[in-house]
């Protein structure tokens, strides 16, 4: 943002940290605008980010590894999962399928807020952080940050809400947010007031889904979610939160109103379905989201379509290191079949790619076979049943 490298920051570095240290506990400090860049979203839209100076960054960690992060992790709630020490999406996948096998759920709610980080009430929040952090000098440099504003080229903006999705005290502020907003509010009032069943929940950052036995509870809550969020700046985005039927015994009561199979959710990149076992129990199944695989095989074939005069064999490393990653987040026991789909298609993509450097080139499926066998990992599952890490 401000043109300084972390190279450049090095020189002197201690004599830098000591003038921002001070600059800090002066008051004297000015948080610089963000840096607005663009990234494309699955729905074709774009996902403003706020990259920060790296003066910024520097204090931002800080701030967020010493005080938020320790103040906080005393009074988040078990459910939220994102963006916390030792806890990671499969954390929250895996209880979002314990939740649903072991709870009596048979509705889910699958929210989505509308532009989160955007329209966060930063008055609201700063409320929200005095609760707990009596160092106005702290208060006044995170207010300093969310009043910044943004700069697009040359041009100055601040919509006087939300915060920099990208800026690294920000996901510890949303989860401040929410944790207000959501979780105590679900966990101390609604759940014990007005819940008339069992009912669960899981939050990563600012994507949650929500279970419920009885359907009256689960539009109640939808109902009083959305006055709540209302009252606190945001809203739900209404063509992406539903309300399904899911659980055991979906697939039967959906069966006796002669409907078809029961609806599934998407949560953190997985398709979640209701899946019979061998011995006719219910299983929550799993498997990549159609619109991750078809994104993840777009972006392949673009970069396979710059690798055209590359070494075949560094090619088939290449797309063997990117099939690794995959397999690292989507390898999870019962999705197999899936993945060997997802490995199909990568091969299709490298024989292509090879067949259109030249037309001279043969390279048959028997060579694609050769390389993937010398390069590419096998499709086997890298993660336990949700149950057995739960438990750990």
């Amino acid at each position: 943002m401000d043109g300084v490298t972390w190279e450049t920051y090095a020189e002197g570095l201690e004599d830098r940290l000591v003038d921002l240290h001070g600059r800090v506990h002066r008051g004297a400090y000015r948080a610089p605008p963000s840096r607005r860049v663009y990234i494309p979203k699955e729905d074709g839209g774009q996902r403003p980010l706020g990259i920060a100076s790296l003066e910024d960054k520097i204090l931002q960690r800080a701030v967020t590894d010493t005080i938020l992060v320790p103040l906080y992790e005393t009074e988040f709630l078990g459910f939220s999962y994102g963006f916390r020490p030792g806890r990671g999406t499969h954390n929250a996948l895996d209880a979002v399928t314990v939740g649903v096998e072991r709870r009596k759920v048979n509705w889910i709610v699958d929210a989505d807020i509308r532009g989160f980080f955007d329209n966060l009430d930063r008055d609201h929040l700063v409320r929200m952080l005095g609760r707990r952090i009596g160092d106005t000098r702290v208060i006044r440099l995170i207010t300093k940050w969310l009043n910044a504003g943004v700069m697009e080229g040359t041009d100055w903006s601040d919509t006087g809400k939300g915060t920099p999705q990208g800026a690294i005290v920000s996901a510890c502020l949303a989860n401040v947010y929410l944790h207000y907003v959501l979780d105590h509010w679900f966990q101390n009032e609604w759940r014990k007031r007005m819940a008339g069943g069992d009912t669960i929940i899981v939050r990563y950052a600012d994507d949650f889904v929500c279970g419920f036995q009885d359907q009256s509870d689960a539009k109640r809550f939808l109902r009083d979610l959305g006055e709540r969020l209302a009252h606190h700046g945001l809203e739900l985005h209404p063509d992406k939160t539903r309300l399904i039927e899911f659980g055991r015994f979906a697939r039967a009561n959906r069966r006796k109103r002669g409907q078809g199979k029961p609806e599934t959710f998407d949560f953190l990149g997985m398709t979640h379905f209701c899946e019979q076992t061998r011995k006719g129990g219910f299983r929550v199944g799993r498997k990549p989201s159609r619109k991750r695989v078809r994104r993840t095989l777009r972006r392949i074939k673009e970069a396979l379509r710059m690798r055209w005069h590359d070494n075949r064999h560094e090619t088939a490393k290449w797309l063997g290191r990117v099939i690794n990653g995959w397999l690292n987040y989507y390898a999870v026991p019962g999705s197999s079949q899936c993945l060997q789909g997802f490995i199909y298609q990568c091969k299709r993509l490298l024989l292509r790619a090879l067949r259109r450097r030249s037309q001279k080139d043969r390279t048959e499926w028997r060579d694609i076979d050769t390389l993937t066998a010398a390069h590419w990992p096998k499709a086997s599952i890298r993660h336990p049943w949700p149950a057995q890490r739960l438990v750990v």
